[in-house]
């Protein structure tokens, strides 16, 4: 067994994956929606790596609600995060926020950022050599 990736949901997974595509260099492999009967927002986007091994897959979630960061008693809690290996942090930060991406306000680390995706999903830049 192996795990090739994870699933996140999103209130519009065609637009989230389009800005991991982005951020990361990575390509749709496959895609659906919206399905007869659901909002032009549902659908499904299947997202891999130039090799080809890691996939990220993003699905519609009607009743999706961000992650509050960092955690509050009574809030949507994080159930995953990303950390993603980049060769400067400050480049790192301006290249995500120039694709849509918003800085943590709460940076618990000096040597990592906390990163919300556009649906606000937490993921972390760590120096290459962290990882």
């Amino acid at each position: 067994m192996r795990v090739s990736g994870p699933t996140l949901d999103a209130r519009d997974p065609l637009a989230l994956a389009d800005f991991y595509c982005r951020l990361l260099g990575w390509t749709v492999a496959r895609s659906e929606g919206p399905r007869p009967g659901n909002p032009p927002t549902d659908g499904w986007a299947m997202l891999r790596e130039p090799g080809g091994r890691m996939k990220l897959e993003i699905q519609w979630e009607p009743l999706y609600q961000p992650p509050t960061w960092p955690a509050a008693d009574g809030a949507q809690q994080m159930m995953m995060h990303l950390d993603v290996g980049v060769a400067d942090l400050a480049d790192g930060v301006a290249w995500a926020e120039q694709h849509g991406a918003i800085k943590a306000t709460f940076q618990p680390q000096d040597d990592v950022r906390v990163m919300l995706d556009p649906e606000g999903h937490p993921f972390c830049l760590f120096l290459d050599d962290q990882l």
